[in-house]
């Protein structure tokens, strides 16, 4: 598939009432359980994507528009939600995620993008030069990735209550 700005807002705009959806209002094992040491539980996993939109994303997407000499973005800390979540409900963190998406996705459809701004270039720390079309076109597919880790860590939490299905279902082996 093509890049598509129209294409990657549907992901996009959609992402908060999915989790919504599949996550208010369970026990707190599904929501704070995790793969074991040093993985992401539901939780925190919603606390990530709220630092992505606060300090991320569409920050980056300024910086690549306003161009000029240093189109440099700051390195993005993968682990602050650990300590800004602490003490908040899923439920704010979900309320709050999606207001900050939702507020991020309308000034992003301000900015009229056409064809000759998703190819300007910022500098990522690690990666170099990027595209705005490879932002956004990540922005999707990191979305897209956490969707798919949460249901990952949700379905590992019966890894072992499925007995011999276990052969036929690859998410509880990944």
């Amino acid at each position: 598939m093509k890049f598509s700005l129209e294409q990657s807002l549907h992901i996009l705009e959609r992402i908060p009432s999915i989790l919504r959806t599949l996550l208010v209002n369970l026990d707190e094992e599904w929501i704070y359980n995790n793969e074991g040491p040093e993985t992401w539980s539901p939780f925190d996993i919603v606390g990530h994507l709220i630092h992505g939109e606060k300090t991320d994303w569409l920050l980056r997407v300024k910086i690549i528009l306003k161009g000029g000499p240093n189109p440099g973005f700051e390195p993005f800390d993968r682990f602050a939600q650990f300590d800004q979540s602490k003490g908040r409900s899923l439920e704010i963190l979900l309320q709050e995620f999606d207001q900050l998406r939702s507020a991020n996705l309308i000034e992003l459809k301000r900015y009229n993008l056409g064809e000759s701004d998703f190819v300007k270039i910022g500098i990522h720390p690690k990666f170099g030069q990027v595209t705005l079309k490879n932002l956004i076109s990540s922005w999707v597919v990191h979305d897209l990735s956490h969707l798919a880790q949460i249901s990952r860590v949700m379905a590992k939490q019966y890894r072992v209550e499925v007995g011999p299905w276990v052969e036929y279902l690859p998410i509880l082996s990944s």
